[in-house]
């Protein structure tokens, strides 16, 4: 599974930005959920947002809820994560994972179950 972030940039506090994750290889059931992390200087590695392929169920970290929102395009294998509303804190280093479908029986924000992971992007957000 390749797994490709890009849509990064600079934007002011309360502006919006759009990442996209496009995923290739051999998904299927290694990629049943395509998650989000983020990982702000000198801090670790914490989940944001994942979404599950078959049932478009979605999960959000409480400092995100009700600003991001994570959807798919089936057709494409792409994995989207719309964030509005952006804070100085959600400066960051954005990463994009996928996990094993034996795993989805588990909660999304396990980092340690994703085996799969794209290169960051980053975001910065201006006060």
């Amino acid at each position: 599974v390749q797994l490709q972030a890009s849509g990064g940039g600079l934007v002011q506090a309360g502006g919006s930005l759009r990442l996209s994750c496009a995923a290739s290889g051999q998904t299927g059931s290694r990629a049943a959920t395509l998650g989000w992390f983020r990982q702000a200087p000198g801090k670790e590695r914490e989940f944001v947002a994942a979404i599950r392929w078959s049932a478009s169920t979605t999960a959000y970290a409480d400092s995100v809820q009700g600003r991001f929102t994570i959807t798919r395009d089936n057709a494409g294998n792409t994995v989207y994560l719309q964030m509005n509303s952006l804070k100085p804190e959600d400066t960051a280093v954005y990463y994009c994972a996928a996990r094993a479908d034996y795993l989805s029986q588990y909660g999304p924000s396990n980092i340690l179950h994703y085996q799969y992971w794209g290169q960051g992007t980053l975001v910065t957000v201006s006060s």
